[in-house]
């Protein structure tokens, strides 16, 4: 394992990163207090609780979710896709460096910056809420897991799109309405029967249902499908990535 050159490539990504990190810092600050403002005070207010759980707290991992996942895929893509618009990703290929190696570089880089922001939504939604977390290593877990996966899948998308604009289509049209519809802002049981069938076609469910028990011990689907369902995700993205670097498909043409 060539640990330099997975160092350079880390460094390099987090680079950007801090070099608008007060940008970084401050959207989603604002952002979630915009949440907190609409879906707490207004929606609250008429929500006494949510399975025990005020409604304040219980849209926390929610929120969190929505960030952690769009983030983690918007710098994944971001990149990946750089190197192949500007041409300097032929120097990747040419290098003494494997598929796993690259992919150690730019996803683990897109997963820390993807942490980076959850953490800091956990801290701006406890200014708003009283929030517990029962199984706090669980639910650290399932954050560091759940931006891994989806910095994988940005990776994925951002060897896929040819322009700007095909970044942003697949989060904007796919992710983001699953996270909405996964339960984020409300529980699954209270949606009509048919309704709650339907839902657990969504993968997010299982992701949001598995983070939302770390911190309240309640859930709408057992915690070992929503283990299973996001280390199969993972596998997933991973198979994905190898036959994309052994075909070359789209960073060789």
């Amino acid at each position: 394992m060539n640990w330099r050159a997975i160092r350079a490539m880390y460094v390099f990504e987090m680079s950007r990163f801090f070099r608008t990190l007060l940008q970084s810092f401050v959207s989603p600050v604002i952002s979630t207090s915009l949440y907190f403002v609409v879906f707490g005070a207004a929606i609250g207010s008429r929500i006494d609780q949510v399975e025990g759980v005020s409604y304040g707290a219980f849209i926390v991992p929610g929120l969190i979710m929505l960030s952690v996942m769009t983030q983690a895929i918007s710098n994944a893509s971001f990149g990946i896709y750089f190197p192949k618009f500007i041409g300097t990703i032929y120097e990747l290929l040419s290098a003494p460096i494997n598929f796993l190696e690259v992919v150690l570089g730019y996803v683990g880089a897109a997963a820390t910056k993807a942490l980076f922001i959850g953490l800091v939504i956990l801290g701006t939604s406890s200014l708003f809420v009283d929030l517990s977390i029962q199984h706090p290593l669980a639910m650290l877990a399932f954050m560091v897991l759940t931006c891994l996966s989806f910095a994988l899948f940005g990776f994925i998308i951002g060897i896929w799109a040819q322009n700007f604009e095909q970044l942003q289509l697949i989060p904007l049209l796919v992710v983001t309405p699953l996270v909405f519809l996964g339960g984020s802002f409300y529980s699954i049981s209270m949606l009509p029967p048919a309704w709650q069938t339907i839902s657990f076609f969504n993968p997010v469910v299982y992701l949001i249902s598995g983070f939302r028990w770390s911190f309240f011990g309640v859930a709408d689907v057992p915690i070992v499908l929503s283990l299973l369902a996001i280390a199969g995700f993972t596998a997933l993205c991973l198979g994905i990535i190898w036959w994309i670097f052994k075909t070359g498909w789209r960073i060789r043409a």
